[in-house]
């Protein structure tokens, strides 16, 4: 007689969330992303279809960054000297969206003229990032915000301390937005309460529970992110949003990738040593439910890509 796999059934499930808006939508993109949608834990696929595999993002910044990874440097080149060439570039080695990332520097002028320069180089879906002080990000997020009106972009990052104004400039212009919270279930769930209490549409919500690089509390943010998903399942409609989160900029900040030459030789080259670093910590992020996973190194993105393939195929 054989043997019947005991399955699961839950009763809530992960809402799916569409980036980015073609031309039938109103918007200029090639295509568009959608994510989530789950009604199992990841890759339980016995027990129910995966309808959006995970995707894969590229961060890119509106200025040449002076403190990134010399590995880094070499790996995309001249692309890097200007936002549009380094999103074209980051469309051919695989990324399924771009994120963009401002900077102090940038004025609200400057903004719109990078995010328009990327999308009018790549079809992709994309996802800004504001420089990560309050006062600024709204400055600069409300004017990017008007100007890219119905491409549906994502607008970040939506903090307990600046959430309002970007919501409210989503809101008003048809985009979404990504909530970014410590390492915690319930501080996860009360900015998702308090962005929906705005009248934010919950099919416009991505949820960043952030998360630590390999060696530095991936441990913490994976239980974090198994416990969002059981609970979204469990069907508590506050934690049922897709989830991205930033393995690139963690794993690029440890010092297992900064540290090049006069290393023990134990180490092992620098260069596979970052990548792997990065591919460990993203994987290990995927397969606890994450949705998207930003990177930043182009062999990264390859053999990330090529990992989720086979567990989709699983």
């Amino acid at each position: 007689m054989p043997i019947e796999i005991p399955k699961d059934k839950w009763p809530g499930s992960v809402r799916a969330i569409t980036i980015g808006a073609t031309s039938a939508d109103g918007g200029t993109r090639a295509k568009s992303i959608t994510v989530g949608g789950q009604t199992a834990l990841p890759y339980m696929h016995f027990e129910a279809p995966m309808p959006n595999k995970p995707v894969v993002a590229v961060e890119i910044k509106s200025r040449k960054p002076e403190d990134w990874s010399t590995l880094l440097m070499n790996a995309w080149g001249d692309a890097m000297t200007s936002p549009a060439a380094w999103a074209k570039k980051a469309e051919e080695v695989g990324a399924d969206l771009i994120v963009l990332a401002l900077t102090l520097a940038d004025s609200p002028s400057e903004a719109v003229a990078a995010v328009k320069s990327v999308l009018a180089a790549s079809g992709l879906p994309l996802i800004v990032w504001g420089p990560g002080q309050a006062e600024k990000d709204n400055e600069l997020l409300v004017a990017v915000s008007e100007a890219t009106k119905g491409e549906r972009i994502v607008l970040g990052i939506c903090e307990d301390k600046n959430y309002r104004t970007i919501v409210a400039t989503a809101m008003a212009n048809g985009h979404l937005v990504q909530a970014r919270t410590p390492m915690d279930v319930n501080l996860s769930k009360q900015l998702n309460i308090l962005i929906s209490d705005m009248g934010m549409p919950k099919e416009r919500i991505l949820m960043d529970p952030t998360t630590g690089a390999l060696g530095y509390g991936i441990e913490y943010g994976y239980s974090v992110m198994e416990r969002l998903r059981l609970a979204s399942l469990q069907g508590d409609a506050m934690t049922q949003f897709p989830m991205l989160v930033t393995p690139g900029l963690e794993a690029w900040k440890t010092k297992e990738a900064k540290v090049g030459e006069g290393v023990p030789e134990a180490w092992g080259d620098w260069n596979a040593r970052s990548i792997n670093w990065e591919i460990l910590t993203a994987m290990a992020l995927v397969e606890s439910g994450a949705d998207i996973v930003v990177l930043r190194h182009p062999e990264s993105v390859k053999r990330v890509k090529d990992a989720i393939g086979e567990l989709v195929m699983a």
